[in-house]
């Protein structure tokens, strides 16, 4: 028996590689097939079932042209209701891969549809279960992201309150917990630091798994939900309603652009320039009105939490990133890619269009001088705020920043900071789109600021 979990950082988002005999599934696989088939073949085995835990929301899987190239089986629960051919297998049904079984457990509650699947190894013993996104390490998931249900994300969680008392609970201890999701991800309130655990350790250290009645259980799963990406149910309709070949999508979105085209489709109100560049290629020069989501951080998440689905987009990218550019939008359900700048942003500059900047400040210039710096503001997460904030702050997540941009005076300037200094520079971009042009980055956010000695404050002080 063989395991390997294949974990993407920038998404949070882990899909499984299970072996035995020469067979082998691959569970919540992503948009591209690649890496799945490439390890089978490495590894001598043939793809035999492609399981999927639910219509996940954060990313589109790649289950469909996997099954499909591999001449492998569809699994969902019986609960799911795909528009294409799948096997729909019942609570407790066991799937034979090699010497092992798998066995399908219907876990309803972060969806109706969600399953999870015990692994059962060669002697017979309940080795790991993959949970997809019914229990993470130290959380659950969010029970508010149901396409298209008549239930309440209260009825949800009731549901989820009784899968885990019957499928999760019941484990020995050292059965091992494989989720979908890691830190950072949305699908939770809190996700651990660890990709995997063990039922022992999550039922010390995990709050849903502690004795607690079912409405004691509910309260704590429903609040403090910060409202879902707007992405998410675009998503979880595109893996229940079937998608476009990725190999197509690919093709079709590496259009090319001149300079003169770019720049004719950039005067479109309803198109939008996303430069994929990192921070600091992007400050030093930019088209007017693009927005920043750098490829060196958690772009899919922020790209569907600030840009619109149905969002005509043309790219500016680090040469040779544009393929790389388009296969991670396309992760993400982000599929109307009208063309990308090509030879990046020297033909820009080269053709003698016009540029912005960003000016970003280091952190100890910053603290030496902060008392002549009134206006700050703070774009972590609220989680992020309890570690402690600047005293004159404003906080304002970096989801909430361009909605917020018009209560801000163009005549003030702003200093941004986050964390480490990714979100800040989108932050900046979005706002200089909003006309707010004094902007000024603080170059390695709160982690640098706190090393240059600034007076940080617990956040109930401010």
């Amino acid at each position: 028996m063989y395991i390997e979990q294949l974990y993407t950082n920038c998404l949070a988002e882990a899909a499984y590689y299970i072996e035995s005999e020469g067979e082998a599934v691959i569970i919540d696989p992503l948009r591209e097939t690649e890496p799945y088939l490439a390890l089978a073949e490495k590894r001598n085995s043939k793809i035999k079932y492609v399981l999927e835990t639910h219509f996940h929301a954060d990313f589109v899987s790649g289950h469909i042209d996997l099954a499909q190239k591999a001449n492998a089986t569809i699994v969902y629960g019986s609960k799911a209701e795909p528009n294409y051919d799948v096997h729909l297998a019942n609570d407790g049904e066991i799937l034979t891969i090699g010497k092992i079984k798998i066995k399908v457990l219907h876990t309803p509650g972060h969806t109706p549809e969600s399953v999870c699947y015990l692994l059962i190894d060669e002697n017979g013993n309940n080795h790991s279960i993959f949970t997809g996104d019914t229990l993470f390490v130290g959380d659950v998931g969010r029970p508010d992201l149901a396409v298209k249900s008549d239930l309440s994300q209260e009825d949800l969680a009731g549901l989820l309150y009784d899968s885990l008392q019957k499928n999760i609970l019941p484990l020995a201890d050292n059965v091992i917990v494989y989720p979908a999701h890691g830190p950072g991800s949305a699908c939770g309130k809190n996700i651990g630091k660890e990709t995997f655990s063990t039922i022992g350790e999550q039922k010390a250290n995990n709050y849903a798994l502690q004795p607690q009645s079912k409405a004691n259980f509910i309260e704590a799963v429903t609040s403090g939900l910060s409202p879902a990406p707007q992405y998410f149910f675009h998503d979880a309709a595109i893996n229940k309603a079937g998608y476009e070949n990725i190999d197509e999508v690919i093709s079709k979105n590496l259009n090319l652009l001149s300079v003169d085209e770019f720049d004719a489709l950039s005067k479109n109100p309803d198109t939008l320039i996303l430069d994929t560049r990192t921070p600091d290629e992007f400050e030093v020069g930019f088209i007017p009105n693009s927005i920043n989501i750098g490829l060196n951080g958690q772009f899919g998440p922020w790209v569907g939490a600030l840009i619109n689905p149905k969002a005509a987009l043309i790219l500016v990218c680090t040469e040779g990133k544009e393929s790389e550019s388009v296969l991670r939008l396309a992760r993400v359900g982000y599929e109307n890619v009208k063309g990308i700048l090509k030879n990046g942003i020297n033909a820009w500059k080269n053709a003698g269009k016009s540029l912005e900047s960003v000016t970003s400040i280091e952190p100890n210039e910053f603290v030496k001088d902060i008392q002549n710096f009134s206006h700050v503001i703070d774009v972590r997460k609220p989680g992020e705020w309890n570690s402690g904030v600047l005293e004159a702050a404003q906080l304002i997540t970096l989801d909430e920043i361009e909605k917020n941009a018009s209560q801000l005076s163009p005549e003030n300037t702003y200093h941004v900071h986050c964390a480490g200094g990714y979100r800040s520079m989108i932050a900046a971009s979005l706002l200089k789109k909003k006309g707010i042009k004094n902007v000024i980055n603080i170059k390695g956010g709160m982690a640098k600021i706190k090393e240059a000695g600034a007076k940080i404050v617990e956040l109930q002080t401010v």
